[in-house]
């Protein structure tokens, strides 16, 4: 298993981290206990020892079987991280009771790794004002934290501010070859490595749309790595980076862990050809854009509530990567608020408004259509 090395933290990381996010569940949507145990004592043999948890994953039960499934395993022989839930943290005696709490979870007096979950504007300037990274630096200082991060979902002048207030031990980023430019894309990751902070690396396969592939995209990778998958070229792309600790991948099926251990056993940095290939990949993606909407909000407010930004949105999504599971948490949310396309009484109001000139009446039909069928099918 390929590690990792940094000098700002003088311990050796496997590049392949095993995310606790995505577990098997049984029928009741409960944790597939001893299959998940399974997956996490494969990864253990092959090498992996970066473990990533945190408070919500499976509703609050991961952490609990994290704690259980490593307590046969000797405490230094792995690195156990989790996250703070800033959106529980009104209060420095909340961060205290949390942490605290995940400690007890966890069945461990201290987490290697300990993240702000999630930080974006907001919460970052709610946990400025309470003081909360100076209390997780008293916790480093007292060893029930041995590293201090945050992991991180905004815009980059948000994560500029972060990264530049503290002298951070490492930090989470999404990032993915088709996510280069959004959140803190590539440029978030070039500051990181100017300042020489770690960065650990979510979302490599974008929840799963860069696994499940076409024909067409996958005949591209068989090109030049024949009988690989197409998971591996989105892991290799990130891990290929230098600056990077470890790569979480959310594992659901032992295939997976198979998988994910082929790429990391020997790995191999992504070559001149291979990056070539990812290229025509996002090529085809992009070009299954259905319009180009971008999202300027100047035909807002529907008079009947439609977000139509959102919509063409996750039209779009959908349709590059033909995956309905990459769009369902939003286009559900745009149901049940009653802001989802099928809600259009073709007023033609945002049309006149459209700086793009789009068809949008047209094209909310088409979306209701699209991403009503696609649910069905699921």
């Amino acid at each position: 298993m390929e590690k990792r090395r940094f000098d700002k933290l003088g311990i050796d990381v496997s590049l392949l981290g095993f995310g606790c996010m995505r577990f098997p569940v049984r029928k009741d949507g409960k944790i597939d206990r001893p299959e998940a145990e399974k997956m996490l004592d494969k990864a253990i043999a092959a090498g992996v020892n970066y473990i990533d948890t945190a408070y919500p994953y499976h509703d609050g039960e991961s952490e609990l079987f994290v704690g259980e499934a490593l307590k046969k395993y000797p405490r230094d022989s792995f690195y156990l991280a989790t996250k703070l839930p800033v959106w529980f943290v009104n209060t420095i005696e909340d961060v205290d009771r949390l942490l605290n709490e995940q400690l007890g979870k966890l069945r461990t007096d201290h987490v290697d790794f300990y993240l702000m979950h999630a930080m974006n504007k907001g919460s970052w300037a709610k946990m400025k004002e309470i003081g909360c990274v100076e209390r997780l630096k008293e916790f480093k200082a007292q060893g029930k934290i041995r590293y201090l991060g945050f992991s991180f979902h905004d815009d980059y002048d948000t994560f500029v501010d972060i990264i530049n207030y503290t002298d951070w031990d490492f930090c989470q980023i999404q990032l993915n070859y088709m996510d280069t430019e959004d959140q803190a894309g590539m440029k978030g990751y070039k500051l990181a490595e100017e300042k020489g902070i770690p960065l650990t690396i979510m979302e490599p396969v974008k929840g799963g749309s860069l696994a499940k592939v076409s024909d067409d995209i996958m005949g591209v990778f068989e090109s030049v790595r024949p009988g690989k998958s197409a998971a591996s070229f989105a892991l290799r792309f990130v891990a290929s980076l230098p600056n990077i600790l470890t790569v979480l991948s959310g594992m659901t099926t032992m295939e997976q862990v198979d998988d994910n251990l082929d790429t990391f056993t020997n790995f191999e940095p992504m070559t001149e050809d291979e990056y070539k290939a990812v290229d025509k990949v996002k090529e085809i993606i992009n070009s299954r854009i259905q319009n180009g909407c971008t999202g300027c909000r100047y035909c807002m407010p529907c008079p009947f509530g439609v977000d139509i930004p959102a919509n063409f949105s996750v039209w779009n999504r959908y349709h590059m990567y033909r995956d309905y599971g990459a769009v369902k948490w939003q286009w559900e949310g745009l149901v049940k608020e009653g802001k989802s396309a099928d809600n259009c009484k073709q007023c033609g109001k945002c049309e006149s408004a459209c700086p793009q000139h789009l068809s949008i009446r047209e094209d909310l039909k088409k979306v209701a259509k699209d991403i009503t069928a696609a649910a069905n099918v699921v």
